[in-house]
């Protein structure tokens, strides 16, 4: 039994030395090949300067903007994801044309009518992605004025 004994600690031991001279080993070796690396390294030209960071503003939040669009044959030409300037041509009480104006530029068409979606006076409804403050002056030129697109 005391045989036994000694045999299974010597057993132990020489496990315990096995896995630490491989490491030993390992680490020689990384060593080693760090320090015929480290010749390479000099020899090779400096890196390129770091570029700054460029500050871009925050991506506006856009928000859907249903437009009357007087021409509804207009309409029919355009397509979800089409981007369109919007005109307003003011109206005038004697029928005279006036001064036309750009509302809104590079708006995002979201969603046109289907066909047969259309006034009896030949406008048509279009849904628009853009900023809010777009939309504010889209709705105001909308109860004013006449509006047309024009594809970009």
């Amino acid at each position: 039994m005391r045989g036994a004994r000694l045999r299974l600690r010597r057993a132990l031991r020489r496990r315990r030395r096995a896995p630490a001279a491989v490491l030993a080993m390992t680490a020689a070796a990384l060593a080693a090949a760090g320090a015929a690396g480290a010749d390479d390294l000099a020899e090779q030209p400096p890196p390129p300067p770091v570029r700054k960071a460029v500050h871009r503003p925050a991506a506006v939040p856009l928000v859907s903007a249903p437009v009357r669009i007087a021409d509804a044959a207009t309409v029919r030409l355009l397509r979800p994801g089409d981007r369109v300037d919007v005109i307003a041509a003011a109206n005038s009480p004697t029928g005279e044309g006036g001064e036309a104006r750009v509302v809104a530029s590079g708006a995002r068409v979201a969603e046109v009518p289907r066909p047969g979606e259309t006034r009896s006076d030949g406008g048509a409804l279009v849904v628009l992605s853009v900023p809010r403050s777009t939309a504010t002056a889209l709705a105001g030129a909308g109860m004013t004025s006449q509006l047309a697109v024009t594809l970009c």
